[in-house]
């Protein structure tokens, strides 16, 4: 990419073929220095490019496939990937003209012959596009390939959710994942009111709306930067997803109590403890990588919380100086992210097989958690998967080996949650997948 500066779509080709050869992650690729050359708008149309296909390579594999009638395997590397990139704007991508998208894609090609190929593979795909006659695989005759090709979820994750699941419910999770994710925010109680930020966005044009079930969120209309809203920079909110904000509300943190956040980054979960209590509560937020204290402490001094103390601590490695002193212990624990899917373009391809190990992982992290806790202390375990081995069953193994602990019933606006636990569906509750259990030290 030597010579005249590159476009926006040379660019967004680089960094995908980029990210594809060297298996990393999407949001490294993108740091690449390829970036510096555009404008902040063509950077923009690159990110949105490379984003885009990465979220819908299995997809645009696929089809260019089926239509071209060769397997993926026999195409050049180089092919392959201009068609992905190609294939993403046309189908995926509805502000983008389709001319643009087939002729400037073409015009990447490195010779002729590539050159005839892609042309004639787009140009099919659009005829097809607008007779709504993509071939997609049969869906009576396999039901999981036709939703992994036609939401680009890898077949090992699409069986799972339909052994959790069922068809229905698969499919409409991941079509709430194949959403672009409105914006979602928390006020912070301790500068502001929900109601009080609701009309300061108003009076600055923003569409946004309280969300359904958290007292203290806003969701906005459509995705926007967050650095783009007023009082920003004078820490009047922060973003969170309803779910999590959930999952705080349910753990009720009391003021001025001392609360020990064991798994932090990016500091979330510390951020509404600090808020719910108006910034009395003491919250040790701890995290395992130093990479990541500085997005706690950095949020908590924009949101003005001086309570919030940040210590790099692995969550099996418990601080023998809070034995017994918590009020509050957090358990946001790694997880497969099952419920994120949508969020995360890359993480949808992980291999489930590395989430074997998470649920052991997990409840060890419960079991070095609770030393923190005082008598009558409670324990809020949470996770962004719908895994059940990651979620209920690991409440219940936590539970055989402590009878110590008893759960704790809660309720958030409709929903019930009597034996302490609650899971969030995507479709049903437009919201993250996530889980949601309260413990208790002692009986209540």
């Amino acid at each position: 990419m030597s010579g005249a500066k590159p476009s926006a779509r040379a660019v967004a080709l680089a960094l995908y073929s980029s990210c594809r050869a060297a298996e990393k992650y999407a949001n490294l690729a993108l740091s690449s220095h390829l970036t510096d050359l555009l404008s902040a708008s063509d950077r923009a149309l690159a990110s949105a490019i490379f984003y885009t296909a990465v979220e819908r390579s299995l997809t645009c594999e696929y089809l260019t496939s089926a239509l071209s009638g060769r397997p993926k395997e026999k195409l050049r590397a180089h092919t392959l990937d201009l068609l992905t990139v190609g294939l993403a704007q046309l189908l995926f991508m509805d502000h983008i003209p389709a001319h643009a998208a087939v002729n400037e894609t073409v015009a990447l090609a490195e010779d002729p012959g590539e050159r005839a190929f892609v042309n004639a593979i787009l140009r099919e795909a659009l005829r097809r596009r607008d007779k709504g006659d993509l071939p997609y695989p049969p869906r009576e005759k396999n039901p999981a390939r036709y939703l992994s090709v036609r939401y680009s979820f890898p077949l090992a994750v699409v069986r799972r959710f339909l052994s959790l699941l069922g068809e229905e419910d698969t499919e409409a999770t991941l079509a709430f994942f194949d959403r672009t994710a409105p914006l979602t925010v928390a006020v912070n109680l301790a500068k502001t009111t929900r109601e009080n930020y609701l009309e300061i966005l108003a009076a600055n044009g923003f569409s946004a709306e309280p969300t359904a079930r958290s007292p203290i969120g806003i969701r906005f209309a459509e995705s926007v930067r967050p650095t783009s809203l007023p009082g920003f920079d004078d820490g009047l909110f922060y973003v969170q997803d309803e779910a999590s904000q959930l999952a705080a509300l349910a753990a009720s943190p009391k003021a001025s109590s001392v609360v020990v956040d064991v798994c932090s980054a990016p500091g979330g979960k510390s951020f509404a403890v600090s808020s719910l209590t108006h910034g009395s509560a003491l919250v040790h937020a701890f995290d395992l990588h130093a990479s990541k204290l500085p997005l706690i402490s950095s949020g908590a001094e924009r949101l003005g919380f001086a309570n919030i103390s940040v210590q790099e601590r692995d969550a099996l490695t418990p601080d023998p100086a809070l034995a017994g002193e918590a009020d509050l212990v957090l358990c946001d624990v790694p997880c497969s992210g099952l419920g994120v899917l949508g969020k995360k373009p890359d993480l949808r391809y992980k291999d489930l097989s590395a989430a074997e190990r998470l649920p052991d992982l997990q409840l060890a992290i419960l079991e070095a958690s609770l030393s923190y806790l005082k008598p009558g202390g409670r324990l809020l375990y949470s996770t962004c998967t719908l895994d059940p081995r990651e979620n209920a069953e690991n409440i219940a193994r936590f539970l055989a080996a402590h009878p110590e602990f008893s759960r704790v019933s809660f309720r958030l606006a409709d929903l019930d949650a009597p034996d302490g636990c609650l899971t969030l569906l995507p479709h049903r509750h437009g919201t993250d997948g996530f889980f949601i259990s309260l413990l208790q030290k002692g009986n209540l």
